[in-house]
């Protein structure tokens, strides 16, 4: 059942132009207004968020203004949009100092769980994104971390905080992060525990690891954020975590948020701004162990394929699968051992039907799927991909075969970033709905829970 629209501002400047059921028309003539910005692929399944919650970047917004002004007429103000700002999480700056960092990461956590169901935002503020890139690569490293405060810490104290983090990790990978009670429940003790921890005593050496385990959890916890389409949100706990990353001088972290932040915004459709940040995470890891140069240049891929870049796609994707077929999980970092083949032939999967290779897209289906069974997530999102690759290179057969497949692996997840392939596919499938299997598939589709966001 489709979700009731909150944005009644955005809604009647739709109708007004004329595009009140052509939401399709109204994604091609924006993306047409954007094409100085990047290769944007906004559709109908972006106007529904949108109008659903979903805040877009400053540039898109003012290119929808430009969009509807063109039709009415009269001149369209950006504020006549209805979107406002996610609530409560103030401006997405790079601390320039650890002290700053910690603070910063307490008023965001604190805010996070009291408020554990904000407003979902879509806004990913990509100028900020950069400064924060440029601010981990080339700022001085923090002489000491050191601290003198009311509480001891100790490395046994930090090791704790890893646990925690790795189960964390394991809940979202299995069950999404849809529901904001995980993520208000992640808070909460980043409050209680950690937060007093980074304000006590402890000497440099213990100081840098506890930056460096404050720096997993919050990256964590900005994954989840946007898994549950929480993209403001998102975008201030990597900055914070890129923050601490820097204090604990671990270059490798560093360079995989970066690239999550990268991810965030293929997912938002900035591909010329996701290849920078990936870029500068690929220029700051240096020479990094295999399985972390696999996920850097498989991100990059995704990067290319989406502006359309065949060349450096194709270069980007070789290089990812050198890196890793050279890999030692004995050297890599922990929080990278879950990179695998299968995430690699996802991201293919995904990047070469962006550039309309859909044969060759195909090939990379049955290893996107050999996952870990802990993987849940991952799975759904890849057999949702292969159904789209299909429906896109025109057999609808297959898409609707792997459409009922999805709703079996998608079952008992939540995941607005699952929900959204769902409405993509369903968009695709939905101007072939006389064909029966069609018509079963978006019964099938259309009856799979929303995410919980």
């Amino acid at each position: 059942m489709a979700r009731p629209v909150t944005n009644a501002a955005f809604e009647a400047l739709l109708r007004a132009a004329g595009y009140g059921n052509a939401h399709a028309a109204f994604a091609r003539q924006l993306n047409h207004a954007g094409r100085n910005h990047g290769a944007w692929r906004y559709d109908a399944a972006s106007v529904y968020w949108w109008l659903r919650g979903r805040r877009p970047g400053e540039d898109v917004q003012a290119a929808m203004a430009e969009t509807v002004t063109r039709k009415l007429g009269r001149t369209v103000a950006v504020s006549e949009l209805g979107f406002r700002g996610s609530h409560g999480i103030g401006a997405c700056d790079y601390p320039t100092s650890v002290g700053r960092a910690i603070d910063a990461a307490e008023q965001l956590w604190t805010t996070l769980a009291k408020h554990p169901n904000p407003q979902v935002s879509g806004t990913l503020d990509n100028g900020k994104a950069l400064q924060a890139a440029l601010g981990w690569r080339y700022d001085l490293p923090d002489e000491t971390v050191s601290r003198s405060g009311r509480q001891q810490v100790t490395s046994g104290d930090v090791q704790s905080l890893y646990a925690l983090a790795d189960h964390f990790t394991d809940l979202d990978r299995r069950h999404g992060s849809g529901s904001p009670r995980t993520r208000a429940l992640m808070a909460d003790f980043l409050v209680r525990q950690v937060a007093p921890m980074l304000h006590g005593t402890y000497t440099d050496a213990v100081g840098r690891d506890l930056m460096r385990a404050a720096a997993t959890l919050s990256g964590q916890l900005a994954f989840m954020s946007y898994d549950a389409g929480d993209h403001a949100a998102a975008q201030h706990h990597v900055t914070i975590a890129l923050r601490l990353a820097k204090a604990a001088c671990d270059r490798l972290y560093g360079a995989h948020l970066l690239a999550n932040l990268a991810t965030q915004a293929v997912f938002l459709g900035h591909a010329r701004d996701a290849a920078r940040l990936v870029e500068a995470a690929i220029d700051g890891a240096g020479r990094a162990p295999g399985a972390v140069l696999a996920r850097l240049y498989s991100t990059a891929a995704t990067a290319y394929g989406q502006s359309g870049e065949r060349r450096a796609c194709q270069i980007a994707l070789a290089k990812a699968e050198r890196a890793l077929d050279r890999t030692d999980r004995g050297t890599a970092p922990r929080w990278v051992n879950y990179f695998s083949h299968a995430h690699l032939a996802g991201a293919a999967l995904r990047c070469l039907g962006d550039l309309h290779l859909y044969t060759q897209a195909l090939r990379q289906a049955p290893d996107a799927l050999t996952l870990n069974s802990a993987n849940t997530r991952t799975r759904a999102l890849h057999t949702a991909l292969v159904a789209m690759t299909h429906a896109r290179a025109g057999d609808t057969d297959s898409a609707c075969n792997w459409s009922r497949k999805l709703a079996q692996d998608a079952a008992g997840i939540c995941s607005a970033r699952v929900q959204q392939r769902v409405l993509e596919l369903t968009a695709m499938l939905s101007p072939q709905r006389g064909l029966p299997q069609v018509n079963e598939a978006l019964h099938v589709l259309a009856t799979m829970p929303a995410a919980a966001t």
